[in-house]
């Protein structure tokens, strides 16, 4: 009984997973402007493999692995909101129509 539950609580966490990351792809698809892109693109892989990880961690069990897996997301996390700082402020520095879409400061402090 207790396998049943591992396998569809894992199973239904790895599901929204996926479904989290193709409604990121959508986004990426349907906006314009490319920090609002970057933002969806940036939301759906964090938490789209934050779901799907943690349903690996509880098909597998709790072992050595799972650890590992922990630290996947630990990373994923930590180097995610950098990448897409740096790349927020490269689109800022680069983009001379950018003033067009949205409010830049005049000093380029961010």
């Amino acid at each position: 009984m207790m396998a049943w539950i591992q396998l569809i609580a894992g199973g239904s966490l790895i599901v929204i997973g996926i479904m989290t990351m193709c409604v990121a792809v959508l986004g990426v698809f349907r906006f314009h402007y490319v920090l609002n892109r970057m933002h969806a693109s940036a939301m759906g892989d964090s938490l789209g493999i934050l779901f799907v990880i943690l349903g690996l961690m509880i098909l597998g069990g709790f072992q050595f692995g799972t650890l590992k897996l922990m630290l996947v997301i630990v990373f994923f996390w930590l180097a995610g909101p950098v990448s897409s700082h740096m790349i927020g402020k490269l689109e800022v520095l680069v983009n001379e129509n950018l003033k067009e879409e949205c409010e830049v400061p005049e000093d380029g402090n961010f």
